[in-house]
């Protein structure tokens, strides 16, 4: 009986894993990167991370999503995945390995206006 009410919560998706319909913009703001300091090392999903991969980190979406990523500066996109947690620095949205960010053409300035979009 108490099992049918713990599967029963489960359920429902939470509104963040709502499926979204291809091309909408869901999220701007800053995109940052990092690279050098991290690669090899073990991420939040549990693979190593890998700097020239297309992937990046962000706070809730769950590991594995797609995402697209353009730079609002000059209108590059990249599409990455989703394979760890952060930025942890407040005014950022999302953190890309050093490939996707090389894409986006924001390694020198280190950060850019971004929009992630449904792929």
């Amino acid at each position: 009986m108490a099992l049918s009410g713990v599967l029963a919560g489960c359920s429902t998706a939470p509104d963040r894993v709502r499926p979204r319909s291809p091309g909408a913009e869901f999220a701007s703001g800053k995109a940052s990167w990092y690279g050098p300091g991290f690669d090899g090392r073990r991420t939040a999903s549990g693979e190593r991370f890998d700097m020239s991969a297309l992937t990046a980190a962000h706070r809730t979406l769950p590991f594995g999503t797609r995402v697209r990523v353009r730079n609002t500066r000059n209108g590059r996109e990249v599409i990455v995945r989703i394979n760890d947690r952060g930025p942890y620095i407040r005014d950022r949205i999302i953190d890309l390995s050093k490939a996707a960010a090389a894409a986006l053409d924001l390694l020198q300035a280190g950060e850019a206006p971004v929009v992630l979009i449904e792929p």
